[in-house]
């Protein structure tokens, strides 16, 4: 079966908390999302969003990963919850064209700080 796009930006990331759940997977490159997305900070983990407003994109990276292993994404990221879903995103330029998916919140972010293009991750060492 041939292997899953992904678009990572968050606690998956290279040193990230649960990068350890796609280590053993097949790290593409470093990528950003086409404008029209950004980012919030709803808890200890970003939330990607469509935004108008969103004119940079948001930073990430792009994986390959087994079927296996996006089904274990899938649980972490909430999707039978409603926290999350799975959707197909459009990447910039030099990735533009490219069949990726990434997670995108479905929750209120009321409240809850706007983070911009790209997330901080307190867990990479400094």
């Amino acid at each position: 079966m041939s292997p899953h796009a992904v678009f990572i930006y968050g606690t998956l990331k290279h040193g990230g908390r649960y990068h350890h759940l796609i280590a053993d997977q097949n790290f593409v490159a470093e990528a950003r999302t086409a404008p029209g997305f950004t980012l919030y900070q709803p808890s200890d983990y970003p939330a990607m969003v469509r935004e108008e407003s969103g004119r940079e994109g948001v930073s990430g990276e792009i994986w390959e990963v087994s079927s296996a292993c996006l089904e274990q994404l899938d649980q972490l990221e909430g999707i039978a919850e409603k926290l999350y879903e799975r959707v197909s995103i459009p990447l910039a330029p030099p990735h533009a064209g490219r069949a990726v998916e990434a997670y995108l919140y479905l929750r209120s972010l009321k409240n809850c700080p706007h983070l911009g293009s790209t997330w901080e991750n307190p867990d990479a060492a400094s």
